[in-house]
């Protein structure tokens, strides 16, 4: 188990830093200069591409970025808020993003249990027809569509809630947009937890435990459910990542200022660094989801077994 873990971390920190690699290339690939203001002649830019180490061969600049990266240091803006330490820019808008996102996982998640196991246990009946065409809807129309409709009936009909993000009513301005973005979690959910369940009832395994007279709750959470979680849990990881790193339609909706515009207008005006770390940022929160996940299989499927450092059914 721990050679296994320790395995894996090692595993999603070279990947880290491979993504890290591709990320700097792809942005020193990009046209343009991060100091494109007209004023400034070619030789005040070449002041400013000295000044950042931006004249340095690109190896160089690398290892210099990757260096000051493990202090903490992901630089500054050059262009968005100039000289503004990056790490300050992210610290104001990721908690925003990842609360709204986080209750949105959390929303999206336990609504899509719960119409999953509904569709499951009363498969071909009106709550099966019901869950699934929510399920549909909610896979189908964009998030951005639930948004524009929540706003209009319950923000601007109803005035329940705010239709602009108010940092000093942080909580209820986070309501609709949290709704808006579980939608698309609460219909993959439900899809695979119908899916899976269906097919775990019917399994071998659950007829020979229920006829050695294990029936009810146990029969169906112990046996049943935690063996249904597992792609259920595998999708539910990435979903997670994208919506605590913003999303960023919901976001230009109500106004939201967390890391997903940022994103957008760092790579609109060649903030190299800002973009490098968002990306960096955005991929090291799925790595390690997803690194979660690969522990949480040993956990609750009691079939899976470590041999070699390795996972086997």
């Amino acid at each position: 188990m721990k050679n296994y873990i320790l395995k894996r971390i090692l595993t999603s920190f070279f990947t880290l830093l491979a993504i890290l690699l591709v990320l700097f290339l792809l942005m020193q690939l990009m046209p343009g200069s991060p100091f494109h203001d007209e004023k400034l002649n070619q030789d005040q830019r070449m002041v400013l591409y000295a000044k950042y180490g931006l004249d340095q061969p690109l190896i160089v600049q690398f290892f210099n970025y990757v260096k000051n990266m493990l202090k903490g240091d992901f630089g500054v803006s050059y262009s968005i808020s100039k000289n503004t330490p990056i790490s300050q820019l992210i610290q104001t808008r990721l908690p925003i993003s990842i609360r709204i996102g986080g209750t949105a996982v959390f929303l999206g998640t336990v609504f899509g249990l719960v119409l999953g196991l509904i569709a499951a246990f009363r498969q071909d009946t009106i709550w099966d027809v019901l869950a699934t065409v929510i399920s549909v809807i909610g896979v189908s129309v964009p998030s951005y569509v639930f948004a524009l409709v929540l706003s209009y009936t319950l923000g601007f009909k109803m005035g329940l809630f705010p239709m602009i993000f108010k940092e000093k009513q942080a909580l209820i301005s986070s309501v609709l947009p949290s709704i808006a973005l579980s939608m698309f979690t609460t219909a993959s959910i439900a899809r695979f937890t119908r899916s899976e369940m269906a097919e775990v009832l019917g399994s071998d395994y659950m007829l020979f435990a229920e006829s050695k007279g294990i029936s009810g709750a146990a029969l169906i959470f112990h046996h049943g459910f935690r063996n249904a979680l597992i792609p259920v849990i595998t999708v539910l990881a990435p979903l997670a990542a994208d919506l605590m790193t913003g999303s960023l339609v919901v976001e230009k909706i109500f106004s939201i200022p967390g890391v997903g515009s940022l994103l957008v207008n760092a790579i609109q005006s060649n903030d190299y660094n800002v973009a490098i770390a968002l990306c960096f940022l955005y991929s090291a929160m799925y790595i390690g989801l997803m690194l979660v996940v690969d522990i949480l299989y040993v956990v609750i499927d009691p079939r899976i077994r470590l041999s070699r450092g390795e996972i086997h059914l």
